[in-house]
């Protein structure tokens, strides 16, 4: 704990942090001992989030409640406050859940500011301070519905797919500098908008988000690609290495149909 609070300290942003996988990556992050910059819309989910982790791990949190839609006013109110900022969790994402024909140009200009214009310029912002400081991490969230086309979630897979490649590529980049670079591809995880999009059963490999969370900052570090739990690293293999193609992506589908 006191080796990571050190690699990527003393402040971590947590973009998409009013819930769910965002709030356990923040839980997390706190019980690791970094103060928080926590930023989603809603911002009564933000402070009542912001008064229990104050209360448990006694660390310093400030809370932003933005549209990341807008890269400008992210940008602007980050630059202000000025933070000395040694972690990014880009958790955030836009994924309206519809066949392409039923997905309005709005929406789509939308999964691309969110989940990877806004994502591409504050690891742009972030890396920069970063690479002064000789140290730091970046963790972007991505999916395994990204390793392969996702009929009904085409878009926001396509998204995905862009942070696990981006993430990649600033690994390699980056590492010369000290700074660790992780796309997490989690499978299913339990949240507040998984429950409410899901008619039937868990798929197979859902997760907990507070082991999803922990799983992922383990693995910051230690390579470019985490997927949490072994159940979702076979199914990456499967699906990615061993299944043609076409087969790949109507079993995705089979998995998301049922989506609403």
């Amino acid at each position: 704990m006191i080796d990571f609070k050190e690699k990527y300290g003393p402040w971590a942003m947590v973009a998409g942090a009013s819930e769910g996988l965002g709030a356990a990556f923040a839980e997390e992050l706190a019980k690791r001992g970094l103060n928080l910059i926590l930023i989603a819309r809603r911002r009564e989910k933000l402070e009542l989030l912001a008064i229990k982790l104050r209360k448990e791990y006694s660390v310093e949190i400030n809370c932003y409640p933005l549209d990341l839609s807008d890269y400008q006013e992210t940008k602007s109110v980050i630059l202000k406050a000025d933070f000395n900022i040694g972690l990014l969790v880009y958790n955030a994402a836009y994924a309206p859940i519809s066949y392409f024909e039923g997905i309005s140009e709005e929406d789509l200009s939308k999964i691309v500011d969110v989940n990877i214009k806004t994502p591409l310029l504050l690891t742009k912002m972030l890396s920069a301070k970063m690479i002064e400081k000789g140290r730091g991490g970046i963790v972007l969230m991505s999916s395994l519905a990204g390793t392969q086309g996702s009929p009904k979630i085409a878009t926001y897979a396509a998204s995905k797919a862009f942070n696990m490649i981006l993430a990649e590529g600033l690994w390699h980049e980056l590492k010369k500098y000290g700074i660790d670079v992780l796309a997490s591809c989690a499978g299913a995880v339990r949240t507040p908008g998984y429950k409410n999009a899901q008619d039937e059963k868990d798929a197979p490999g859902t997760m907990d988000a507070e082991a999803v969370a922990h799983n992922t900052l383990n693995a910051l570090g230690k390579g470019p690609i985490t997927v949490p739990g072994f159940t979702n690293k076979m199914v990456r293999f499967l699906m990615g290495r061993i299944l043609p193609r076409k087969l790949a992506i109507a079993i995705m589908h089979k998995n998301t149909k049922n989506l609403s």
